[in-house]
């Protein structure tokens, strides 16, 4: 399966709140959710994608090697733990999280030990999160052209990457946008409410769909039905060229997820 365009982030979503959550958007049509084992999630994941009639072969599941977890000993280990919470044999995507803070793990290591996982029939795909365009080479290089199958990474109209998302598309690394919403913030922006007027859709609806028609996929969240009915509705909106280039001029570096004991120095 490739990466699909659209699916459920669960970041900071736990207890009966994923459950609900994954159930009414499994409910609701999605086919792909993003989780990882620092969500410290999974297990709830796993008794709502049990309790769904959907089949296992119409999901598209990804997790995330957390950083305590990169070490060649370490990481097979902690992906098949992840596996046994989620209630399946292997999943469709496994990243590796954020880069080894202070590379306390060199990448052939643990790039090594996810390509091995791969072999081993525990993740059908492998992929990065949170790289630069310096730890992208690095990571090309080890693993080979076109086997990562995505680079996750902070990508909003207030924080568009342009050269590390010009980059990865440049070497054949399909981009995964998360906090495209920027939190909610960018839902009450001037030049988005006056689009989605235009269009009739939801400011979220054109933030989504703004990523989307550049080809980056999106793992949008939330907690109440409503909402992830609405996010859906994303894939149908398609903007104009003078949408996209209004939205282009909403770029200011404006940066939710940069923490300091793990964030690398940004392109």
């Amino acid at each position: 399966m490739t990466l699909p365009a659209f699916g459920l982030g669960t970041f900071r979503l736990k207890g009966q709140t994923v459950v609900d959550t994954v159930t009414n958007a499994l409910d609701l049509g999605y086919r792909a959710i993003d989780t990882a084992q620092i969500y410290e999630n999974e297990a709830d994941i796993g008794r709502a994608l049990a309790a769904s009639n959907v089949k296992r072969d119409d999901l598209y599941l990804t997790t995330k090697i957390w950083v305590d977890n990169f070490a060649q000993d370490k990481l097979i280990p902690s992906l098949k733990d992840s596996l046994s919470k989620l209630g399946t044999d292997s999943v469709d995507l496994t990243l590796i999280h954020w880069p080894s803070p202070a590379n306390a793990v060199p990448m052939d290591e643990y790039l090594g030990a996810l390509l091995e996982a791969r072999k081993q029939g525990l993740t059908k795909a492998i992929g990065v999160s949170n790289f630069t365009i310096a730890l992208l080479q690095q990571a090309i290089a080890i693993a080979g052209p076109g086997q990562l199958a995505t680079n996750q990474i902070e990508l909003s109209p207030y924080l568009q990457n342009r050269k590390l998302a010009e980059f990865a598309r440049s070497q054949g690394v399909p981009v995964t946008s998360y906090m495209t919403l920027a939190y909610g913030k960018v839902l009450t922006d001037p030049v988005l409410v006056k689009i989605a007027a235009a269009h009739g859709a939801t400011t979220a609806q054109v933030a989504l769909a703004w990523a989307m028609q550049q080809g980056y996929a999106v793992i949008p969240s939330s907690t109440k039905r409503e909402n992830l009915a609405s996010n859906m509705k994303a894939r149908e909106l398609r903007l104009s060229d003078d949408d996209m280039q209004q939205i282009a001029t909403l770029d200011r570096n404006d940066r939710q997820a940069n923490p300091a004991s793990l964030a690398p120095a940004w392109d």
